[in-house]
């Protein structure tokens, strides 16, 4: 069995159940909407995020969801899916998961309509049901995604970026989103206690892991899931380089930097930078800090008593370091 089944597992009912309701939540009238979100819900990815609120509300309330449970998830998809389809735009994208993108298919226009639109369902899935806790912790999600990207255009720019700053660019745009979905089912199943805040901190535990083991398939040949130097041409600064460009001689500093701003886009230069980085250390760096992450999340977990739903989000935090794409 794969791992992510295994993951699964203990929640086969409800996520076969949320699938139904998740696809109920984008209904509209209008038939090219209906026709798109159909396309959407078929193409799904490994649905980690559900998976998250399930596995954390039955960890804390012992085996039971309930409707906010649902909805919970639901609203975190949607919106979730939202800036996927805006993402795609951004970037100019043509493919999401091996797939064509929304805008490839219907163009810019629709895709951002489309985007809007999913937003507004997850808003009012929300706010008719009186979860207001439920939309406080996700459009506080949205806010610091929104700006962790906006933060790290603006950085990039400079290649001066510190590991603090960083942090606080993957913290907002990776590891949020994850946080909002561990602290969400927590929340639907056990509001006002402090299990909200330790979930939301445990999940931006994961996420941090899981960023950081994003920028170590840039220095990998084995990685199915992008192309290796892929960050590199693009001008993205990932741990793994941030701690050699802290670490190397000037020289070598004003090497690396002219070689990302003007010849990125030379597969040699490419492959001597990711050369580079490896000599000095910048995996083994990026690959502790990414355990240290790992085993924070761990710590917090322990203090729950076993079932198995606890032993399906350790082998998710596992999965975060060990996968392969």
């Amino acid at each position: 069995m794969k791992i992510t089944e295994q993951i699964k597992q203990p929640i086969l009912q409800e996520m076969e159940l949320f699938e139904k309701k998740f696809h109920e939540s984008m209904s509209s009238k209008v038939a090219l909407l209906n026709r798109i979100t159909y396309y959407i819900v078929n193409r799904k990815g490994k649905q980690m995020r559900p998976m998250f609120v399930f596995l954390t509300a039955k960890m804390i309330s012992e085996g039971t969801v309930n409707e906010r449970t649902y909805r919970g998830a639901s609203v975190i998809e949607l919106i979730h899916t939202a800036t996927l389809v805006h993402d795609d735009v951004v970037d100019d994208s043509n493919k999401r998961r091996g797939f064509f993108s929304i805008n490839a298919l219907w163009k810019n226009k629709i895709a951002v309509l489309v985007g809007d639109y999913l937003l507004s369902k997850g808003l009012l899935l929300s706010i008719d049901n009186g979860d207001f806790d439920l939309l406080k912790i996700i459009s506080v999600a949205v806010r610091e995604m929104s700006e962790g990207e906006l933060l790290q255009i603006e950085k990039a720019r400079r290649l001066d970026i510190t590991e603090e700053v960083y942090y606080e660019i993957i913290r907002q745009k990776t590891a949020t989103l994850i946080a909002a979905c561990c602290s969400l089912g927590a929340c639907s199943v056990d509001p006002d206690s402090e299990h909200v805040e330790k979930m939301r901190k445990f999940g931006e535990l994961i996420g941090m892991a899981f960023q950081i083991k994003d920028d170590l398939f840039d220095y990998t040949d084995d990685a199915i899931g992008k192309p290796t130097g892929i960050d590199i041409k693009e001008q993205k600064m990932t741990l793994p380089l941030i701690h050699v460009l802290n670490t190397c001689t000037k020289d070598e500093k004003k090497w690396l930097i002219n070689s990302i701003k003007n010849h990125n886009k030379d597969k040699k230069r490419v492959k001597q930078v990711i050369a580079f980085v490896k000599e000095h250390k910048g995996l083994d760096y990026a690959e502790k800090k990414m355990v240290e992450f790992q085993q924070e999340a761990l710590m917090l977990l322990s203090d729950y008593p076993s079932s198995p739903y606890k032993d399906a989000l350790t082998l998710m935090v596992n999965y975060v370091i060990d996968r392969k794409i």
